[in-house]
This record gives C-alpha cells, sequence and structure tokens, in this order.
C-alpha cells in the first residue's frame, strides 16, 4: 500500500521479543492484522501511537494474510473514554474483531463506527443508544435483513400494540406468547427508526441485538463483557 489511510487500533498482542501483532479497521481496507516490529522497544514510538480510540493515519507492506505496519501517525488526539464509557469502546472493538471478515471494505460502518466513538467520548451519559444504534448498524452491514414493519406470517403493518414473537431467519410474527422473544410493534418501530429515546425500547434493543448477533459470535463469550461485569462488580 502507498497512500495513507485513515484507521483505528482493535487490539494489540506481543509479538516475539519486541514487536507487536495489531488488529486495525481501516477506512478502505476494513479489518486487517499487521506486525508492528519493534513496536515494544523502548525507543519505538509506535508503542504510543498504536493505541485503541485514538485516530490514526497508517501505511503498511505485504501482500499476505499478515501485512507489515510502515507508519502510523496520530490523525488527532485519542478519544477521552472513561469509565463505562471505556468498557463499551472495548465491547465495540471486540465485536468488530470477532464478526468481520478480514480485508473487506465497510466505508460507512468505519463512519459509524467512528460516530459511536465519538457518542461514548462526548456524551458519556447516553452510552446505551449510542452502542444499540452502533449494533443495529453493524448487523445492516452484516447482511441481517428483518423487517421490523412487517409481520413476518401475515405480511400485515405492524400495530404498535401488538406483540411480536422473533423467530430466528424469519422475522417477527404476531403472537399471544409473551417470553424474551417477544416485542410490542411500538419497539420494532422505534428500532426501525433507531429511536431509542424511549427506556422501555431501549432495554428490548438490547434484548433484541443480543439475540440477533449471537449466531455471528458464536459460542465463546465476549471478554470485553466479562471484564466490565467484574469492574462493575468490584466497584460496588
Amino acid at each position: 500500500m502507498e497512500n495513507w489511510q485513515r484507521g483505528f487500533v482493535l487490539h494489540c498482542r506481543a509479538h516475539g521479543e519486541t514487536s507487536l501483532l495489531v488488529d486495525l479497521f481501516t477506512e478502505h481496507q476494513g479489518r486487517l492484522s499487521v506486525i508492528a516490529k519493534g513496536a515494544r522497544a523502548k525507543r519505538s514510538v509506535l508503542k504510543s501511537v498504536l493505541q485503541p480510540f485514538t485516530p490514526l493515519l497508517l501505511r503498511w507492506s505485504g501482500k499476505g494474510g499478515l501485512k507489515t505496519l510502515t507508519k502510523a501517525e496520530a490523525a488527532a488526539l485519542s478519544l477521552p473514554l472513561q469509565h463505562t464509557a471505556l468498557y463499551s469502546g472495548f465491547y465495540v472493538n471486540e465485536l468488530l474483531c470477532r464478526v468481520l471478515e478480514q480485508e473487506t471494505a465497510y466505508p460507512q460502518l468505519f463512519q459509524d463506527y467512528l460516530q459511536c466513538l465519538t457518542g461514548l467520548a462526548t456524551a458519556p451519559q447516553a452510552v446505551e443508544p449510542a452502542l444499540r444504534t452502533f449494533e443495529f448498524r453493524l448487523l445492516r452491514t452484516l447482511g441481517y435483513g428483518v423487517d421490523f414493519l412487517h409481520c413476518a406470517g401475515s405480511g400485515a403493518v405492524v400495530e404498535e400494540n401488538m406483540t411480536y414473537r422473533y423467530r430466528e431467519e424469519q422475522g417477527f410474527i404476531a403472537s399471544l406468547i409473551k417470553d424474551n422473544r417477544t416485542f410490542y410493534g411500538r419497539e420494532l418501530l422505534a428500532f426501525e427508526r433507531l429511536n431509542f429515546s424511549d427506556a422501555e425500547v431501549l432495554q428490548a434493543a438490547k434484548r433484541f441485538t443480543r439475540m440477533a448477533l449471537k449466531p455471528y459470535l458464536g459460542g465463546q463469550p465476549l471478554k470485553s463483557r466479562e471484564l466490565f461485569t467484574q469492574n462493575i462488580l468490584y466497584l460496588k
């Protein structure tokens, strides 16, 4: 690659004595893995640059699955995520690492990611709406095409006060059964608009995205979710 490209660090891990293996999310090549040679050495300038939530300008080389990072510069100050917003940022990063294919361009999702991080940094009191919005946009990027406006059984328009039960690979079907998979029509209509200003809708959205993302994540639990739970218990 010859030109600079915007990107973010999703995850880093040690490689050898002085290098790092870095998962990146870039604007035009999506998620890719690079080796940052010597990044852990005492005099390396990369050590302070390759941090999560820092907008970066990046260059790399190589044609295989593992590229070699050649340049990395901070394009702006790190987004100031703290407390719950910080753990939420790690959660979003882990989601991308787990569900995105390598070297597939997601230019709109890159903008959605930047918007999510900016929201977490500037409005920490609204973490949940920012996360739910990003999760729904991620699902759409992955090709998850659930219709929130029509009953999957009859094709009838969703009615606010009716209840609908979610069925994987089908959608929402009008039902009198009320369980964890049941949603009110007003909640589905809000999902379509990405309107999470209502507390009940927000809780329902979290319930839905956990179900919808599960097939993409497999059986392995999210480490960021466990880390968040452990720290909340510690703070209590």
